[in-house]
């Protein structure tokens, strides 16, 4: 069910090694690669980005199976059956079209990890990954089944408006779930300790970037991810919302970056959270919602109407309708691509500017050290240092690794005396 996954959970998949940091070049201007790494790179990025869209299609053909065979009448009629409570009914027919979508979609599921192992982005056994699976699965069945239980709520008591008030609704279910991720959802996958704890003079190097900044983030909102136990690759990042708003900084960043460079990835991750991009993103959800909502009570009435008795779908408030709506918002989704993407990538540019920004004047030679921050994530995480634009265009939601390093490399607004964007 990848897309109740896009909207319902959150992921973050990539980081750890114990071997010593990677040496960038003395001076870092251009990402680059040595030859054998810069193949596997190549090779590692060619194979993720057909398994993006093979996986597109695969995901289509699964939903269009589950239709063609019945399986969703199949389901409601047996969910009908155990009982008349509407929420009892929802429950049974989710966790019956989850199991078996995502059971039909190992194939790719477990390629992916495969990939993931085989480039040395993942160390994770796979006992532990189908234990990871297999949570997923029980998260998944418990979110999905109250929003699809109040989604046919809604289309039964508004069957012309359900679009719209289905957005409404479904706005501060998302929110709470933004809240409640990483406090009960994300640990059930790595464990989390107080950054202080672990790192005592990293955060006192960090009070520092804060304090550049005019800003307060308590040490208790800071947090080391331990990635390194199932992952290879660097990342950190703001989550939560309220009184769950949080910088988290993977284990694996920690130990392959200088402090330096660490600083520069919490800057990056400090600016998300100054910038207020969680609420932008929020707002941009709601729209995109809403438009892929109306776009489908269109599209949903015209698939019934032609299909629906193929398919054994009495009308659009029948549960066994959800594999259209899936059908339909999957789609949407994949088409949108692009424009979801470039304004990500949007908001990590400026991340990025505030990084450079927030460092500069506490950490020698700022530039140079953001840029060389951004070499080893490329070598570690075998990013391509020559994406082609189309791709660059659909599937990227940072700005290439390439594009990251000579930016940072030549930021330098002090020297030459123009106005800086963020941090005077």
């Amino acid at each position: 069910m990848r897309v109740l996954r896009l909207l319902f959970l959150l992921a973050a998949l990539s980081a750890a090694a114990q071997t010593p940091p990677p040496k960038p070049p003395q001076e870092v201007k251009n990402y680059s690669l040595p030859p054998d790494k810069l193949r596997k790179a190549e090779e590692f990025a060619h194979a993720r980005n057909q398994l993006h869209f093979v996986g597109f299609g695969y995901g289509v053909l699964v939903l269009l199976a589950v239709l063609l065979g019945r399986l969703s009448s199949r389901f409601r009629t047996w969910a009908e059956s155990l009982s008349r409570r509407r929420i009892i009914q929802a429950y049974v027919f989710i966790a019956s079209l989850i199991l078996t979508v995502d059971i039909l979609s190992l194939p790719t599921s477990l390629y992916e990890q495969y990939l993931s192992r085989k480039f040395e982005q993942s160390i994770q056994g796979w006992g532990s990954w189908w234990w990871d699976w297999t949570k997923g699965e029980l998260i998944g069945i418990v979110i999905s089944g109250l929003l699809v239980w109040i989604l046919y709520g809604v289309i039964r008591r508004s069957p012309r408006r359900w679009w719209f008030y289905g957005a409404l609704v479904a706005m501060p279910i998302l929110v709470l779930l933004m809240f409640v991720t990483p406090v009960l959802i994300t640990p059930l996958f790595y464990q989390f300790d107080p950054l202080a704890a672990k790192q005592p003079a990293l955060v006192a190097e960090i009070e520092k970037v804060v304090h550049r900044g005019g800003l307060e983030i308590p040490p208790d909102r800071m947090y080391e991810m331990k990635a390194s136990e199932k992952l290879n690759s660097l990342n950190a990042y703001v989550t939560g919302i309220g009184a769950s708003k949080r910088v988290v900084v993977w284990d694996t960043t920690i130990r392959k970056m200088t402090p330096g460079q660490t600083l520069f990835v919490f800057g990056h991750e400090m600016g998300h959270y100054v910038l207020h991009h969680i609420w932008f993103l929020i707002a941009a959800n709601f729209v995109m919602l809403l438009v892929f909502l109306f776009l489908g009570y269109h599209t949903i009435h015209w698939a019934l109407a032609r299909w629906g008795q193929r398919w054994s779908i009495r009308a659009i408030d029948d549960w066994a309708s959800l594999p259209v709506f899936l059908l339909v918002l999957s789609i949407f989704g994949f088409l949108s691509e692009p424009l979801q993407n470039s304004f990500s990538r949007a908001l990590e540019h400026n991340a990025d500017i505030y990084g450079l920004e927030v460092i500069h004047g506490v950490v020698p030679n700022s530039s140079q050290v953001a840029a060389e921050a951004f070499q080893i994530l490329g070598e570690v995480s075998l990013s391509d240092p020559n994406p082609s634009p189309f791709i660059k265009f659909w599937l990227y939601n940072h700005p290439s690794v390439s594009d990251r390093v000579r930016f940072a490399a030549e930021y330098d607004p002090w020297s030459t005396g123009q106005p800086v964007k963020y941090v005077p």
